[in-house]
C-alpha cells in the first residue's frame, strides 16, 4: 500500500477517531453532517478524529454507527471480539431459495404459465400473511420463490401486448413483496437488484399504481444508502410525483394512497437531512391525501391511510432527533388502529427511538418489549431496535438492564 492510499478501517489496527474519519469520508460525508447527526459541533468531530479526544461513549458511539450507517459497530470501534450488527439481520433461513428465484433466467419451460387471475389471487394470500403473521419473512420466504419464478414465466409467455404489461404489473408487485423480504438481509447486492427489476417491470406494465409502487421502494433503498444518496432518493420521489399528479382528479383509492405514500417519503429524507420545515411540509401534504382516502382504507404494500399518519409524525420527529416533539407525537398516535404487524412493530420501535431521544430508556425497552410482540422477526432485523438495546444491556440501572438483556435473548442478540 502507498504512504498516501486511504487505509482500510477493516484491515489496519486504527484509533477510533481515525476509523471514524474513513468511514465518514467513504461515505462522501462532510464533518458538518456527521456533527449535525450526532447532534455536536464540526470541531468536535475533527478532534476525535484527530485523535484530540478520546473516543466518545457508548452511548455517541452508536449514534455515530447510526449516522454514518455501519452494518457491524466492530468496523466504527475496533473491537473484533465484539461484532454487532446494526442495520443487517443474520440473514433469514430461506434467503438462500428466494435469491436463487430471482437469479434464475429459464429460457424454456415445460409448462404453460398461471393465468393473471390465479397470479393476483396468490399474491393478495402473501400480503395478507404479510400484514398478519407475526413472522411475517418465514410466510412470505416460503411463498416467493415460487411466485417469482410463476410470474417470470407469465411475461415471457405473454403474447398480446395488454397480457404482457398486465403480467409486467404483476411481475413488479411480486419483487415489491421480495423487497420487503430481502431488506435488511446480508445481501445488499440482492436488495438493489430486487428493487431495479422491480421498477423496470413496473414502467413496461405502463401501470401508475405499479410504477408508484417500484418508486417508493426505490426511493427508500437509496435513502437507506446513506446521505450520499439522499439527492437519488428526492429524484425518483419527485419525478413519480409529477407524473402521478396530473392524474389525481380520477384516480383511483390505490393511485391516491401512493401518491401519499410517496409525498410522506420526501418528508423523511427531508428528516433524514435535517431540513424541519420541508419535512413537516411533506407529512401535511400526505395527511391531506391521507383524509381524501375512507376512513377504513389502507394500502397492501406501503400500509398507507388515515391510521398511518400518527405513525409518521413519530418517524419525522424521531428523524429530526427531537425527542420532546417525538414524545408528543407517540401521544397523539395511537399504535392499535395499524392492522399490519409488522407495521405496528416498525412503528414501535419509532415510538422506543422517540422515549430513547427524551431520555427515557426505560420506557423505550417497554416499547421494545411491544414490538417484539407484535412481530418478532421485525424488531429482529432492526438496526435501530438493537442499538437501543445494545446500549441498555450495559446500563448500571440494575433493572433496566436485566430488562434489555432478556430482550436480547429473546431476539437472538445474546446467547440465553
Amino acid at each position: 500500500m502507498s504512504s498516501d492510499a486511504t487505509p482500510d478501517p477493516y484491515v489496519d489496527p486504527l484509533k477510533f477517531g481515525q476509523r471514524m474519519q474513513v468511514l465518514r469520508e467513504r461515505r462522501g460525508m462532510s464533518r458538518t453532517v456527521l456533527a449535525g447527526l450526532v447532534g455536536m459541533s464540526a470541531s468536535w468531530v475533527k478532534r476525535v478524529e484527530n485523535g484530540q479526544l478520546q473516543a466518545p461513549g457508548l452511548d455517541m458511539v452508536l449514534r455515530i454507527a447510526e449516522a454514518l450507517r455501519v452494518r457491524d459497530l466492530a468496523d466504527l470501534t475496533g473491537r473484533h471480539d465484539r461484532h454487532v450488527d446494526m442495520f443487517i439481520g443474520p440473514g433469514h433461513p430461506r434467503l438462500a431459495a428466494v435469491r436463487a428465484a430471482i437469479d434464475s433466467y429459464p429460457y424454456t419451460a415445460d409448462r404453460e404459465a398461471a393465468s393473471a387471475a390465479h397470479l393476483q389471487a396468490r399474491l393478495t394470500r402473501a400480503w395478507t400473511a404479510r400484514h398478519e403473521a407475526p413472522h411475517h419473512r418465514e410466510v412470505i420466504g416460503r411463498l416467493l420463490p415460487d411466485l417469482i419464478r410463476d410470474a417470470q414465466l407469465a411475461v415471457k409467455q405473454a403474447e398480446r401486448p395488454a397480457d404482457w404489461r398486465a403480467a409486467q404489473a404483476l411481475l413488479a408487485e411480486v419483487y415489491s413483496l421480495s423487497q420487503f423480504f430481502v431488506a435488511y438481509q446480508p445481501d445488499s447486492s440482492l436488495l438493489w437488484r430486487v428493487a431495479e427489476r422491480g421498477l423496470i417491470a413496473a414502467q413496461q406494465s405502463e401501470d401508475p399504481h405499479a410504477v408508484g409502487v417500484a418508486a417508493w421502494l426505490m426511493a427508500q433503498a437509496h435513502r437507506d444508502s446513506g446521505p450520499a444518496h439522499y439527492d437519488a432518493a428526492d429524484a425518483v420521489n419527485l419525478e413519480t410525483l409529477a407524473y402521478l399528479e396530473p392524474l389525481l382528479p380520477d384516480a383511483c383509492d390505490d393511485v391516491l394512497a401512493i401518491v401519499g405514500a410517496l409525498q410522506f417519503e420526501a418528508g423523511y429524507t427531508a428528516a433524514r437531512r435535517g431540513h424541519t420545515g420541508t419535512a413537516w411540509r411533506y407529512w401535511d401534504a400526505a395527511r391531506s391525501v391521507a383524509e381524501r382516502l375512507p376512513e377504513t382504507y389502507y394500502h397492501p404494500v406501503t400500509s398507507f391511510s388515515r391510521a398511518i399518519m400518527g405513525a409518521h409524525a413519530v418517524t419525522v420527529a424521531v428523524e429530526l432527533h427531537a425527542g420532546p416533539e417525538s414524545v408528543r407525537q407517540v401521544a397523539r398516535a395511537d399504535a392499535m388502529t395499524i392492522p399490519s404487524r409488522p407495521r405496528r412493530a416498525r412503528h414501535r420501535i419509532e415510538e422506543a427511538r422517540g422515549f430513547q431521544l427524551d431520555g427515557q430508556p426505560d420506557v423505550a425497552i417497554a416499547t421494545l418489549d411491544k414490538a417484539y410482540e407484535a412481530a418478532p422477526e421485525t424488531i429482529r432485523y432492526n438496526g435501530y431496535a438493537k442499538r437501543i438495546i445494545l446500549e441498555e444491556s450495559e446500563s448500571k440501572v440494575t433493572g433496566r438492564r436485566r430488562r434489555a438483556c432478556e430482550l436480547a435473548v429473546k431476539i437472538g442478540m445474546l446467547a440465553a
